[in-house]
């Protein structure tokens, strides 16, 4: 059994929780999320806590106890989403390289011949440039801010030689050495001469 999915999903005030037709719809401050509820799964609401449970236990119900916790993780992420929000940070590191909002598009120069435009994904999710290097991605639904985001990393992945790209916050980068021509040339040429 899900160790996620015995857990309550509590629900504060503010966001509204409501089942219908197999679909929870929840609404708050950030948005509006709806989460499929899928057939072998029960959900029941009670003193502002959603329970999330399998309708079958056993060899037969194997999908159920799977949709159990993926379930409840769903259900956490949306009360989690229209509650507080998710956010998601990049950097767009190189020179020239700069970014600039042209309504709620995202504008890029990202070293190619031509400017590279991002819409954000999903009615809720919104792209902010608090500076020319660096975008922040909002929203109340966690894939689809993750996804918008993952759009715009995509364009420019960082590069291992140089590092140039949109790379998220705090990520780690690996920069490799480049390939020294001139220093070889010199140690063939007095090899060479050895000889």
């Amino acid at each position: 059994m899900s160790r996620i999915g015995f857990k309550p999903v509590s629900i504060p005030s503010g966001v509204t929780f409501t089942l219908k037709d197999g679909v929870a719809t929840v609404k708050g401050a950030k948005g509006e999320v709806s989460v499929r509820i899928p057939s072998d799964v029960s959900v029941e609401v009670k003193d502002g806590v959603a329970h999330v449970k399998p309708i079958v236990v056993g060899d037969e119900g194997d999908q159920g106890v799977e949709n159990h916790g993926t379930t409840t993780a769903l259900l956490l992420n949306a009360v989690k989403g229209v509650s507080t929000g998710f956010k998601k940070e990049l950097e767009v590191a190189g020179t020239g390289y700069r970014c600039q909002m042209k309504g709620k598009t995202i504008s890029m120069f990202l070293g190619y011949s031509h400017t590279i435009e991002v819409n954000p994904i999903g009615q809720y999710t919104k792209i902010s440039c608090p500076d020319e290097t660096h975008i922040v991605v909002e929203g109340c639904d966690k894939q689809e801010v993750g996804q918008t985001a993952a759009v715009i990393y995509d364009m420019h992945r960082p590069d291992v030689y140089g590092n140039k790209g949109v790379h998220y916050k705090g990520q780690h980068m690996i920069k490799k050495v480049g390939k020294r021509a001139a220093a070889t040339a010199t140690a063939g040429a007095a090899g060479a001469a050895k000889k």
